[in-house]
């Protein structure tokens, strides 16, 4: 099959119009996550389709401009910005002799550079075992040739296929188990934190919108903030010392995107544990961002899908100082701050979540300590 890609390959994007109302921001967006995954855009292809072709997903006149594209641009790997069956996928990479990543697909790329921890390691491998568990078929030509003869492991007769399916799902299993010990550490911590009666917070919103740079002003942390989509990956905690008699703990997590492979989610289910069982949300929205409705929305589906939705939150409207805006805070019918107007990059605004998050933990404290009113 194909090598790992090498960071500057050029990539020909491909991103088509079913007819979506938001198409422009679908296709910026599979721009941006192309070149996070170190791939340069030698071209960007878009068409106006009503369904998508059986056989390539595109029509066969565009295969034949990728053809040639292919030459002229020395073009090795094609991105579409959807979902593939895997008979497309292997129908592109035979005729085109390009590697092919989906959307899908491409997440898990972007997601297998930038795991750094243990955890973070295992759960993109089981994301992506569990996503190629559907595609086995491709580049086997042997599927029908079975393994024969005594002492092959699966028996006499086991097709090729069958025999990968086997071990694939050993090894899934293996790292399902792994998983499930380092769950049930995280979770023996988080239930600590809860008998010090030390308020959980945690950072989240779309990927790219400043957690990380949020997280590091609060906490005067370096963790690895960059202006690329997925930049941070694994959850980082900290304690937070903003006033005396108020003990807190923040955590910066994975940022959310719209359509986020569900082998993701479920693989990084006790990471987002981490969000389920806070005290306190931190959506962050970049504010800049023109599609910021629409990011706000795909959030909190996800926040949905992982029953934390119900939680109290504090909008964030991060970047403030790339449009001159000035720091600002709004309450709430019940007395709570609710909306934040802050520079997490130059530090404008951060004593109104401060402020915010004090009061927030002093509710708490009042509420153990019988105070109601």
């Amino acid at each position: 099959m194909f090598e790992r890609p090498k960071v500057g390959e050029k990539a020909i994007v491909i991103s088509l119009d079913f007819g979506g109302f938001d198409n422009d921001d679908d296709t910026l967006e599979i721009t941006e996550l192309t070149k996070s995954a170190g791939f340069d855009v030698a071209e960007l292809i878009t068409s106006k389709r009503t369904v998508p072709h059986t056989k390539f997903f595109v029509g066969s006149g565009k295969i034949q401009e990728i053809l040639s594209m292919k030459t002229s641009l020395e073009a090795k790997t094609l991105i579409f910005n959807h979902e593939l069956s895997p008979s497309q996928e292997r129908n592109i990479e035979k005729i085109t002799g390009m590697r092919v990543y989906d959307r899908t697909a491409l997440i898990l790329f972007i997601f297998s550079l930038r795991a750094k921890s243990y955890e973070g390691k295992l759960q993109v491998e089981l994301a992506h075992l569990d996503h190629l568990s559907t595609r086995l078929v491709k580049g086997w030509s042997h599927l029908e040739r079975q393994k024969g003869g005594i002492g092959v492991r699966g028996g006499p007769g086991e097709k090729q296929i069958e025999l990968d399916k086997r071990m694939l799902g050993i090894r899934i299993k293996q790292l399902k188990q792994k998983l499930s010990k380092l769950a049930k550490q995280r979770g023996m911590q988080r239930r600590a934190r809860k008998r010090s009666q030390a308020l959980s917070v945690s950072i989240v919103g779309y990927t790219n919108a400043g957690k990380s740079t949020l997280f590091n002003r609060l906490t005067h942390e370096s963790i690895y903030a960059e202006d690329k989509l997925f930049a941070t990956l694994d959850t980082t905690s900290r304690k937070l010392f903003i006033k005396p008699g108020h003990s807190i703990v923040i955590s910066d997590t994975v940022g959310f995107i719209k359509n986020l492979p569900t082998t993701l989610i479920e693989s990084f289910k006790s990471t987002l544990e981490e969000v389920t069982d806070s005290d306190l949300l931190l959506h962050v929205i970049d504010i800049t961002n023109e599609n910021k409705s629409e990011q706000i929305k795909q959030v909190e589906m996800i926040l949905e899908e992982i029953n934390a939705n119900e939680l109290p939150q504090i909008l964030i409207l991060n970047q403030i100082d790339k449009i001159n805006l000035k720091t600002s805070f709004e309450r709430d019918d019940y007395g709570k701050i609710n909306h934040i107007q802050l520079s997490a990059k130059t530090g404008d605004g951060i004593e109104f979540l401060k402020q915010a998050i004090v009061e927030h933990n002093q509710t708490q404290i009042n509420l153990r300590n019988g105070n109601y009113a």
